[in-house]
């Protein structure tokens, strides 16, 4: 039976939805702290080698504050991975309520990058290729809508 409270009374440590649902959520949230971690601490690595953006050039030259704005955005994910490692460690019953944030995050890129200038860094003139986070948010999206549904799913 699907039970859809997202906002348990009391927020405990008693997980009710399904194991499957649970364990992903801890491998994506595994995936998402070393996602936030090279965003943060290898900014110039992430940025060219993976998200495939263009080194800019100028007087002074940009790059700096473009990299610290990188890392700052990497920490900014880093701390709803926290949020998210406390709720697997103390508060499992949130997990839903986890998945939810996460799925805005990720279908986000589905149906707002284009219409926030996505055309200007497809263009070519800043980009190199796709960011695999545009390339895998259709995947990334429909996991966590099937995951979401499954950690919803009460046990008999």
């Amino acid at each position: 039976m699907f039970k859809f409270n997202l906002l348990p009374s009391p927020a405990d440590n008693i997980y009710r939805g399904n194991k499957i649902a649970l364990w992903f959520f801890i491998a994506f949230v595994c995936l998402m702290t070393w996602r936030s971690i090279i965003h943060m601490l290898f900014e110039k690595f992430g940025m060219h080698e993976i998200a495939n953006l263009a080194v800019l050039s100028g007087d002074p030259d940009p790059m700096p504050l473009i990299y610290m704005f990188f890392s700052l955005w990497g920490f900014a994910q880093l701390i709803f991975c926290g949020v998210c490692w406390i709720v697997i460690f103390r508060y499992k019953s949130l997990i839903p309520l986890m998945l939810v944030f996460w799925l805005i995050e990720w279908s986000g890129r589905l149906f707002l990058y284009p219409f926030i200038g996505r055309a200007t860094v497809d263009s070519g003139i800043y980009s190199t290729g796709n960011t695999p986070g545009v390339e895998g948010a259709p995947y990334v999206t429909i996991l966590l809508v099937i995951f979401l549904i499954l950690s919803l799913r009460e046990k008999k």
